[in-house]
């Protein structure tokens, strides 16, 4: 090193001079001493080597001001979750990896109640001793479905595994080839059954099972009867699937337990709101199921947990499983879903209270005047840009859930205008801009254009206020 870079690198403060600043403490204040000691290193580290690679020119960034703004820069996003709010406008209203369903008020307000202090979660206040944590839910859920008894855990592929566990360890399942789901994340069926500790017997074929294979896979070792709802495909065509009635009937001639998977399961019939017909709990039980397992943060709108509903005494044994310990819901889940439960006792008032089924059966002339009032704003931002317009576009239910409807919708269309090169790199610029914003906005890129897909846009002054801080 040179005298003249010596001198250079001499004009670097300590550590301990940035540490007694006066801007210095309130960051320590805020964010402890140890990670600003931390900050303050990587950030003076940072300018010697700026020194080394150009010389004299850094000299600028040795400001006090310059190395305090850096490190509060640095300090403030580490500060922030990373798990924060979003704009969901993907035309995808059960959206997995936006988190699903969006919980009604009362949800959180039930969830906030019991959080900050202690609750009776596993205590009988009456009997003033110790309780069960689904005697919170299992009323509201035998009422709700007409089965004798329920438990949850903590999502749907827990509820199969618990059960499987439970009623089939080391024995044999019947399955039909069409119904051996793979679920998001490479999550499949098979697997489940076999980390369940039980055999899966596929019968049938992909497109076509009846009531014979079912009857010719019975023998000492079989377990139970089960059948998969096909939740995330449908298999179209040449085809033949046994009634669950059906299957009942012959597994309980056998003495056998009948147990159905929903997967996604709704309480109530969508077609009363203008949405396409699922099976619920309630016609699988009333059509002879023994066990039912669905999940809670899909139709349902409620928070994740896997809800395990049926015969009392096989529900007594799936509870007395060691691993239904490992899988159990916390106090703020209990609370959230057994508000969302209470709203279906009142099936007038779901569509206003449960976002998830509002914005499921939206109507299109509401999308479409949501849409256009966002035009003028957005066209203020993207002026000289990129066109802004009103297109209609189909949004889906996701998550599994009815996966082949398609409901009518309305998109803010954001394209670039055509004189201008590089559309492609500039909707990708744009996109990205928007999920910078303090609340993401995720849109989806298709045809050569943004689309923001306002079907479960609630917040309209919420989503245009922060439009002035776009950057692309």
């Amino acid at each position: 090193m040179t005298k003249t870079d010596a001198s250079l690198q001499a004009a670097v403060p300590s550590v301990d001079r940035i540490l007694n600043l006066p801007a210095t403490a309130a960051l320590i204040d805020a964010h402890g001493r140890k990670a600003v000691t931390k900050e303050v290193r990587q950030v003076l580290a940072q300018l010697r080597q700026k020194i080394a690679e150009n010389g004299g020119d850094a000299l600028a960034d040795a400001a006090d001001d310059v190395l305090i703004g850096k490190v509060s820069s640095v300090l403030e996003r580490a500060a922030q979750p990373s798990l924060k709010a979003v704009f969901n406008l993907t035309g995808t209203v059960i959206h997995t990896n936006l988190g699903r369903s969006q919980l009604p008020q009362e949800a959180i307000d039930a969830m906030v109640a019991v959080a900050g202090g202690p609750a009776n979660l596993e205590f009988d206040v009456a009997a003033g001793k110790r309780g069960d944590r689904d005697s919170h839910l299992e009323d509201l859920l035998c009422g709700l479905t007409g089965a004798e008894a329920a438990t949850v855990v903590n999502n749907n592929a827990a509820a199969v595994l618990l059960v499987l566990n439970a009623l089939a360890l080391r024995k044999e399942v019947p399955v039909s080839r069409g119904e051996l789901i793979e679920i998001g994340g490479a999550f499949r069926m098979p697997d489940i059954m076999s980390r369940a500790g039980c055999k899966l017997v596929e019968i049938g074929t992909t497109n076509r099972t009846h009531l014979k294979d079912y009857a010719g896979a019975l023998h000492a070792k079989t377990a139970l009867l089960m059948k998969v709802h096909t939740s995330n495909y449908v298999v179209q065509g040449f085809t033949k699937i046994v009634p669950e009635k059906e299957i009942a009937a012959l597994a309980h001639e056998n003495d056998l337990p009948f147990v159905v998977d929903l997967g996604s399961g709704t309480l109530v019939d969508l077609s009363a709101f203008g949405l396409p017909y699922e099976r619920t709990p309630t016609d699988t039980i009333r059509d002879g199921a023994d066990v039912v397992t669905f999940s809670g943060d899909k139709l349902l709108g409620g928070p994740q947990a896997g809800i395990i509903v049926g015969r009392k005494d096989l529900i007594d044994k799936i509870k007395k499983n060691p691993m239904k310990r490992a899988m159990r819901l916390d106090k703020v889940t209990i609370a959230a879903l057994a508000a969302v439960l209470r709203l279906y006792n009142n099936p007038d008032t779901l569509v206003a209270k449960v976002p998830t089924l509002r914005h499921l059966a939206r109507s299109s002339a509401d999308i479409e005047d949501l849409a256009g009032r966002l035009v003028a704003p957005m066209s203020a931002v993207f002026e000289g840009v990129a066109e802004v317009s009103v297109v209609a576009c189909q949004s889906q239910i996701g998550s599994g859930s009815l996966p082949i409807e398609r409901l009518n919708s309305a998109a803010v269309a954001i394209t670039p205008n055509a004189s201008r090169k590089g559309g492609g790199t500039l909707l990708k610029k744009i996109a990205a801009g928007f999920r910078a914003l303090p609340i993401p906005v995720i849109g989806r890129i298709q045809d050569g254009a943004l689309l923001m897909d306002v079907r479960c846009l609630d917040e309209e002054a919420g989503f245009v206020s922060q439009l002035t801080k776009l950057k692309f």
